[in-house]
């Protein structure tokens, strides 16, 4: 069994991360940058190393560092968290060559998951449904639009590597494709370091479904349910919740298999996350596959009852799953919304700063993940979540009821949130009724202007 993890994140994941543990009788070590020196996760730690100055590319990106830490501090695993180095194959890769555990897939099969140009081919060998569009990936404008025409517009154009809705644009002629290819190449490069892209038909008014699934060393796979993630602003995510009403119990069924062949494709381990986007007819494809934790696990685990950052460790410690398929039981309903420090008023700028009072709820079905406290100072370096509130209730009428409940409580001064705009989100009717998908938000925002 593991004994000591060097946890390489920061925030309310490196938090989560340290609780866990605790609970499991293992050490911890976290490391901080210099902006990070009284974060929660640096003090709550059994040992923390500053790795470096503020940003990112210098501290929490470092790979050397970080490395260096592990060793030094004689952690014999390291947890990526979400985001950050959490699915970089080249940090999972010297990981392994440095005797470390990766609690995560390997390098290999993060590589291979987690290149959507070469996860569609895998899945299309699988026979998982895919998006019409590239099978492979391109560099160049011409043959962009050769391959746009073939799909049929309006297409997506989406960065091979990296996630979190960079490198994305949509066009929807010939005549705007160049620009949006361009646009979008670009900001991959910038973001990742790649510049290749890769083009498929672009779906309107689809659900963005996702399945999380846990797989151990021995080829056991299991999926814990989907998780509706449509609620979304410039493709990241604001709210997310299981299980997904608008799905019967036969597709449900379909599309959890399809996520279980997926996993299976690729030989994977540990945990991850499937993605499909589904049509209002019932069609529903493949998008791409999340070789990491989510931000959005604490609803699965509600439902579900199991601790996905323990069964990770325990995955990556060499133990086979203790359940199966048919041990896994949806219990109720879950909703999470991400609470950001950014200002709704003034295009969602971030709005780093000190955290002067707060309160955050609490009662019977109301959790609160976050690594906040009052006289906190919040970075301006960092991604601008502050915390996930997450209910959980017997139905999803219930559990609406609650998150409004939940949001109308919490009180953060000293900085900008955006709790205010999450309790109107949360209030539309057409939340209410489960009538969203991911252009939900766009359609606010014309119905405003």
């Amino acid at each position: 069994m593991i004994k000591k993890i060097l946890i390489a994140n920061r925030g309310e994941i490196a938090v989560r991360i340290i609780r866990a543990c605790r609970e499991m009788g293992i050490q911890t070590v976290a490391v901080c940058s210099q902006a990070d020196k009284t974060a929660l996760h640096a003090q709550l730690a059994d040992e923390t190393i500053c790795i470096g100055p503020a940003p990112s590319s210098e501290s929490y990106l470092n790979v050397s560092r970080i490395i260096s830490a592990t060793l030094c501090s004689g952690a014999d695993a390291i947890h990526p968290g979400f985001g950050f180095l959490s699915e970089d194959s080249r940090f999972a890769k010297i990981c392994e060559k440095c005797n470390i555990t990766f609690i995560g897939p390997t390098a290999e099969m993060m590589a291979q998951a987690g290149n959507k140009a070469e996860a569609k081919r895998t899945m299309q060998e699988a026979e998982v449904p895919t998006i019409p569009g590239s099978a492979e990936a391109v560099t160049s404008v011409v043959k962009g639009k050769k391959l746009a025409l073939k799909a049929g517009y309006p297409v997506m154009i989406k960065a091979s590597l990296g996630g979190g809705g960079k490198g994305m644009r949509v066009a929807r002629n010939e005549e705007n494709f160049e620009q949006a290819f361009v646009t979008a190449q670009k900001e991959a490069k910038n973001a990742f370091g790649d510049a290749s892209m890769y083009i498929e038909h672009y779906i309107e008014h689809p659900k963005h479904i996702e399945v999380q699934i846990l797989a151990d060393k021995f080829g056991h796979v299991v999926h814990l349910g989907e998780r509706d993630c449509s609620i979304q602003r410039n493709h990241q995510k604001l709210i997310e919740e299981t299980p997904c009403e608008s799905l019967s119990p036969e597709l449900r069924k379909a599309i959890c298999k399809a996520a279980v062949k997926a996993a299976k494709a690729v030989n994977y381990e540990n945990a991850g996350t499937v993605e499909f986007l589904l049509e209002p007819n019932g069609n529903f494809y493949f998008m791409e596959m999340n070789t990491r934790i989510q931000v959005e696990h604490p609803i699965t685990e509600w439902v579900t009852g199991i601790d996905l950052i323990k069964e990770q460790i325990k995955i990556a410690s060499g133990q086979p799953l203790s359940f199966g398929q048919n041990d896994v039981v949806i219990r109720g309903h879950s909703i999470e919304c991400r609470i950001n420090a950014e200002d709704p008023d003034k295009k969602f700028r971030p709005c780093p700063g000190t955290i002067a009072d707060m309160y955050l709820p609490g009662g019977p079905g109301v959790r609160v993940d976050s690594a906040i406290y009052s006289g906190l100072v919040i970075p301006p370096y960092y991604d601008s979540m502050l915390a996930k509130l997450i209910v959980h209730a017997s139905t999803r009428e219930e559990a609406v009821r609650k998150m409004q409940m939940a949001l109308g409580e919490v009180i953060i001064t000293g900085i900008k949130t955006n709790v205010d705009y999450q309790y109107e989100l949360v209030n539309h009717p057409d939340f209410i009724n489960g009538k969203t998908d991911i252009d939900f938000i766009e359609k606010l925002k014309k119905s405003e202007s």
